[in-house]
C-alpha cells in the first residue's frame, strides 16, 4: 500500500467517524478496514420509537445500516471515491431492547467499475440474534485527476 492511499484511508476513516449524522446519535466507529465496518450506538432516550417498550426507532437503524455499508466499502476502495446509495434493502427482525448498546457490523461483497455492494446487520448482545439486516447497491463516483 503506498502512503497516499495510507492517507486518504485514514481520512475517510475519520470522516466516516465524525460524520454530523454519526455525531449526532452518538455513535462511535469501532472498526473500519479491509471491506469491514462497525459502529457502536449506544442506547439512549432521544433514540427511541416506541415509548412503551424502549425500542430503538426503525429510522435510526435503517440509516446506521446504511453508513455501515458505505463504511464497508469506503474501507475496500484502491483509491478516492464518493458515492451514493442506489438500493438499500432492510429487514427489521425484531425490537431492540432498552438500555443496550446497538452494534451494526458490515461488509464489502463487491466493487465493480461504477457499482459496489455491502451487507451489514445489527444486533445487541450477539451477532446471532439479529435485530435487522440490510444488503445495499452504492454508485461509485471516481474522483480522478483533472489536467
Amino acid at each position: 500500500m503506498t502512503e497516499q492511499s495510507d492517507f486518504w484511508r485514514e481520512a475517510m476513516r475519520q470522516g466516516m467517524g465524525q460524520t454530523a449524522f454519526l455525531r449526532a446519535l452518538g455513535g462511535e466507529l469501532l472498526e473500519f478496514a479491509k471491506g469491514r465496518g462497525r459502529i457502536r450506538l449506544p442506547y439512549a432516550p432521544h433514540l427511541v420509537g416506541d415509548p412503551r417498550s424502549g425500542a430503538i426507532h426503525g429510522g435510526v437503524l435503517t440509516a446506521l445500516l446504511d453508513q455501515a455499508c458505505g463504511m464497508a466499502i469506503g474501507s475496500a476502495l484502491r483509491a478516492p471515491a464518493g458515492m451514493a446509495t442506489l438500493d438499500l434493502r432492510v429487514d427489521h427482525m425484531k425490537a431492540s431492547l432498552p438500555d443496550i448498546d446497538i452494534i451494526v457490523e458490515s461488509e464489502c461483497i463487491k466493487i465493480g467499475r461504477e457499482v459496489a455492494f455491502a451487507r451489514a446487520h445489527a444486533f445487541q448482545s450477539s451477532p446471532d440474534n439479529r435485530l435487522a439486516m440490510a444488503t445495499g447497491t452504492f454508485m461509485l463516483m471516481r474522483l480522478e485527476a483533472r489536467t
